[in-house]
């Protein structure tokens, strides 16, 4: 793995995501080497000659000032890297960030697919307007080190949102990226159901070289998958996602428990949460 310092302007910048108005990557690159990682593309803004996840940019920046007004803004740790990558236990970035982010009124979201923001239980508990996913698609660990081979295991965590829940911090899972046919959204709600405050969704979305080494996967691992897989990403057959909302919808009800759909296909409707 190698490390490099970063020089970045500011802590914040402006985002067109459509849940949030600014965002913290506290690093560049990740550690996670997650197979279907979209944020590889990040690569080609970095310098590095490396494959992606087996570098990191840790950042220092030029200026902590925040805009002058934050108030109704949302702030999300991060976008294209995981705020608590393995090496925020020694470089402590992430948590740099936040304490300069819990004096304002704007709201704060982490996400992440590691235990290890609960080191910071401290801090997040002075953070009035504040909400911490868990990113998880999946409750079997070999599925997980199949797609996620340096990330936390399975139980890590569920046992991480459990603490964040129990600690009074509003948590959410964030199941990414569904795989067709493979993420039981059942057994995930039904895992996580007593300690979180919301759950959301989002599809797997394949491009670039990450299409085909995916594809290669399902053949070689879930052979019985495939023609959908090619159904939905050589097709663009969208009826999969249309079934899979509305029972995303029928299980919101039968556990009473919010969600949200990031299902980002432009035919199919975005966003917008439902509490029924």
């Amino acid at each position: 793995m190698k490390i490099s310092t970063l020089k970045a302007k500011s802590i914040l910048v402006k985002s067109n995501l459509p849940a949030s108005d600014y965002v913290a990557n506290p690093y560049g690159g990740c550690t996670h080497q997650c197979r279907y990682c979209y944020a590889c593309f990040m690569k080609r803004f970095t310098g590095h000659d490396e494959d992606w996840g087996t570098f990191l940019d840790v950042k220092e920046y030029e200026s902590d000032k925040l805009p002058k007004s934050l108030t109704g803004k949302t702030i999300l740790l991060s976008s294209v890297t995981d705020p608590y990558n393995p090496f925020e236990a020694k470089y402590h970035k992430s948590r740099e960030v936040l304490e300069r982010l819990r004096g304002t009124d704007a709201h704060i979201e982490i996400l992440s697919k590691s235990d290890l923001m609960v080191q910071d239980l401290d801090l997040l508990r002075q953070i009035p307007d504040l909400s911490v996913g868990i990113s998880l698609n999946t409750l079997d660990d070999g599925f997980r080190k199949d797609m996620e081979p340096e990330a936390p295991s399975v139980q890590r965590r569920l046992k991480a949102l459990e603490m964040l829940h129990d600690a009074g911090i509003t948590t959410y899972l964030f199941v990414s990226p569904i795989f067709p046919y493979i993420t039981d959204i059942r057994a995930l709600i039904e895992a996580v159901n007593s300690h979180v405050d919301q759950i959301c969704f989002e599809n797997l979305n394949l491009r670039g070289a990450a299409k085909g080494e995916i594809l290669d996967y399902i053949t070689e691992k879930y052979p019985q998958h495939l023609d959908g897989y090619k159904a939905i990403y050589r097709k663009g057959d969208l009826s999969y996602w249309e079934q899979l909302e509305a029972e995303i919808k029928t299980l919101s009800k039968v556990y009473a428990v919010p969600f949200v759909n990031y299902f980002y296909h432009a035919k199919i409707r975005k966003g917008g949460k439902n509490h029924d």
